[in-house]
C-alpha cells in the first residue's frame, strides 16, 4: 500500500515522548505503531456500527411483533420465568 499522506497532530510532549520511547523499545517506527492504532480503532468502531445496526434490527423486531399482536408483555414473561425458577427449585 503506498504511503503518500501525511497526517500531522498536536499532543502532549510527555505523552510523544514517552510513545516514541516505547515504539524505539520494540524497534519499530512510530509510524507503523500508529498505522496499527489507526486501523484497531477502524476495526472497533466497524464492529460498535454492525452491532448497533442488529440491535435496532432486533429491536424493530421486537416491537413489530408486539404490534402484530404476537409479543407478550414484562409481567407475562415474568410470570412464566418465575414458575421456572420455582419448579426447578422444587426440583
Amino acid at each position: 500500500m503506498s504511503k503518500q499522506a501525511v497526517f500531522t497532530m498536536k499532543l502532549e510532549p510527555e505523552l510523544r515522548d514517552k510513545f516514541m520511547a516505547e515504539a524505539a523499545s520494540e524497534d519499530r517506527p512510530a509510524s507503523q505503531v500508529m498505522r496499527e492504532l489507526m486501523r484497531g480503532y477502524i476495526e472497533q468502531r466497524r464492529h460498535a456500527r454492525e452491532y448497533d445496526e442488529f440491535l435496532r434490527h432486533k429491536v424493530e423486531a421486537g416491537r413489530a411483533s408486539m404490534r402484530s399482536g404476537l409479543g407478550r408483555s414484562n409481567d407475562e414473561v415474568e410470570a412464566e420465568f418465575a414458575a421456572r425458577r420455582k419448579k426447578v427449585v422444587a426440583g
